[in-house]
């Protein structure tokens, strides 16, 4: 249930043009999601309420490993996509191998880009674009102390308690 929310981009492209035809605002955000954990799920319930669908290109395992290092992902873009498809909030998934997701932004043309908090309004990839249109960017603000990284650090390093 879900997996026919994962949609290749040329197959996303076209639904994104018939939902902008009937009038649908689009919201676009991107990224690893890893570890899905609630700063995740708050950060999309919160983009999904700035429009009326919700897409989430994820970076592919090729990609994650370029900006976060050889031991990641830890969960593969598969089963990533699988578990984002399974949020309500969500609609439509899709891949991106490139170092950012530009090119997407560029050939989806969403109405509303959205980043997390740890990124400024000058640093979301696609702002440009987005804004040339009339769209809007939105920086979505950071549930403090929670990130995929400090899971992991965590499961590697857990604090011991003495008997």
């Amino acid at each position: 249930m879900g997996i026919e929310k994962i949609k290749s981009r040329k197959e996303l492209k076209e639904t994104v043009e018939t939902l902008k035809s009937q009038g649908k605002r689009i919201v676009f955000t991107n990224g690893c999601f890893d570890i899905l954990h609630i700063g995740h799920t708050r950060y999309l319930q919160k983009a999904k309420e700035l429009g009326d669908i919700l897409i989430v290109a994820i970076n592919t395992d090729a990609s994650v490993r370029n900006i976060k290092g050889k031991d990641r992902p830890i969960t593969p873009q598969e089963e990533r996509a699988e578990v984002l498809a399974s949020l309500e909030c969500v609609d439509f998934i899709t891949f991106f191998d490139e170092p950012d997701p530009l090119n997407i932004i560029t050939e989806l043309q969403p109405d509303i880009l959205v980043k997390g908090g740890d990124w400024g309004i000058d640093q979301i990839v696609g702002r440009e674009i987005v804004e040339a249109k009339g769209g809007k960017v939105i920086s979505i603000p950071l549930i403090e102390g929670v990130s995929t990284s400090r899971i992991i650090e965590k499961i590697l390093n857990p604090v011991r308690k003495s008997p």
